[in-house]
């Protein structure tokens, strides 16, 4: 069986619970964790060694929070008040967590699906998604990581064309992948809003409600957008339920026929 999963955010215990829920085996069954792995949640270094115990049975996505995680390893940012990073940051196996999630994917087709932690802009389609992340992962996964990360984080460009180099285009892809959520009707990126769609002041849109957009018809599954919750479509999984805020921690089952929506409430670790 083959299920996605949505941000964990270092809730190791809701994750647990979910395995139970679904009997997960890992001779039998697969997963994908739709990024953000660690963070804001009370076991973040628990959460990664759950993930990679399962070996080949989980794979990962790169999101926000595991970005901000290696950009404070490198002191780049400084930890925020509310991070829940230091178990991972003190462990004598740091470097090695480290560079096991750097080399988590930014984005992957799976069954069919197109997996991202945060969503696409409308230029671009499945391909073209796809081998963009391959740009990013590359320089994550490369030696001057700690000299990309400085360069990795600021809201422009806001607009994506194919003419664009170096760290401007590392820089927007990796702020579309893992950041995106609403869009102007050209595809220019918002960064502002974060709370539900219906409280964005058009013509500021989901970037999935965008009618121009290229991956329309493919399906994705993203999570991230907390305020969002379950969306379920033929064409479109949200998987962020917000288990970190006392939400629920959801999972989807995509193999076969019928999807099957699978839940766990995280509040009893809050």
């Amino acid at each position: 069986m083959d299920y996605l999963v949505g941000d964990l955010q270092g809730c190791c215990g809701a994750f647990d619970r979910l395995l139970q829920q679904i009997d997960f085996s890992p001779s039998r069954d697969h997963l994908v964790v739709l990024g953000d792995l660690v963070n804001r949640g009370p076991a973040s270094l628990a959460t990664l060694q759950r993930l990679r115990a399962l070996g080949g049975s989980a794979d990962c996505l790169i999101g926000n929070h595991d970005l901000h995680l290696l950009a404070v390893a490198h002191g780049v940012r400084k930890a925020h008040r509310n991070d829940t990073l230091a178990d991972i940051l003190q462990s004598p196996q740091r470097d090695d967590w480290l560079d096991w999630l750097r080399h988590r994917r930014l984005a992957m087709q799976h069954r069919g699906w197109l997996l991202v932690h945060a969503g696409v802009v409308p230029q671009w389609d499945a391909a073209t998604t796809l081998a963009l992340a391959a740009e990013a992962e590359a320089v994550l996964r490369g030696p001057d990581l700690g000299g990309f990360l400085p360069r990795m984080y600021g809201n422009r460009p806001d607009l994506w064309h194919d003419e664009l180099q170096g760290a401007d285009r590392l820089r927007l892809v990796i702020n579309t992948l893992t950041r995106i959520r609403c869009c102007w009707p050209d595809g220019r990126l918002d960064f502002s809003h974060k709370a539900g769609p219906d409280s964005a002041p058009p013509p500021l849109a989901p970037w999935f409600e965008l009618p121009q957009r290229r991956t329309r018809g493919t399906p994705i599954a993203f999570g991230h957008w907390s305020a969002l919750g379950h969306i379920d479509r033929p064409d479109l999984l949200s998987l962020d339920t917000g288990c970190v805020w006392g939400g629920r921690l959801s999972a989807v089952r995509i193999d076969g026929g019928r999807r099957e929506l699978v839940q766990v409430d995280c509040a009893a670790q809050r």
